[in-house]
């Protein structure tokens, strides 16, 4: 049997808290979700003055990145590619800012950052999966 890597509350508060400090230090005002490996909220922050269709958009970036288990910046890729086929998938969003959060190259989870434009929102993501990487 394999042992699984659980994303714990605590985590998810660690990852969001270092997103939403990469945000502030830039002046933006994003909505930030994490999800476990199976896409399912665990933490959503929504920044001050953070539009409130980017609570949803957060979470369907987070939910793509974990169940994809890659990037969201790929699955972008792959749709500009012309493989459109995954714009019809519910409650998924193939647009940079979701990124898949690692524990000793184990998918635990996800973040997913929305609020401005998505180059901005990937930074903001790699900053909070940055520091669960640092932590180990």
């Amino acid at each position: 049997m394999k042992m699984k890597f659980l994303l714990t509350l605590a985590d998810a508060k660690r990852v969001a808290a270092a997103a939403a400090q990469e945000a502030g230090r830039n002046g933006w005002s994003v909505v930030i979700a994490i999800v476990d490996d199976a896409g399912l909220l665990v933490y959503l922050e929504r920044l001050d003055g953070a539009q409130p269709a980017s609570c949803e958009i957060a979470q369907s970036k987070a939910r793509a990145a974990a169940l994809f288990r890659r990037p969201t910046k790929a699955l972008e890729d792959t749709v500009a590619g012309g493989r459109i086929a995954l714009l019809s998938l519910p409650h998924i969003t193939p647009v940079e800012g979701g990124l898949p959060l690692l524990h000793e190259g184990q998918v635990v989870g996800a973040i997913g950052v929305s609020g401005v434009q998505s180059f901005q929102d990937g930074l903001v993501a790699k900053a909070g999966a940055d520091a669960l990487a640092a932590q180990g």
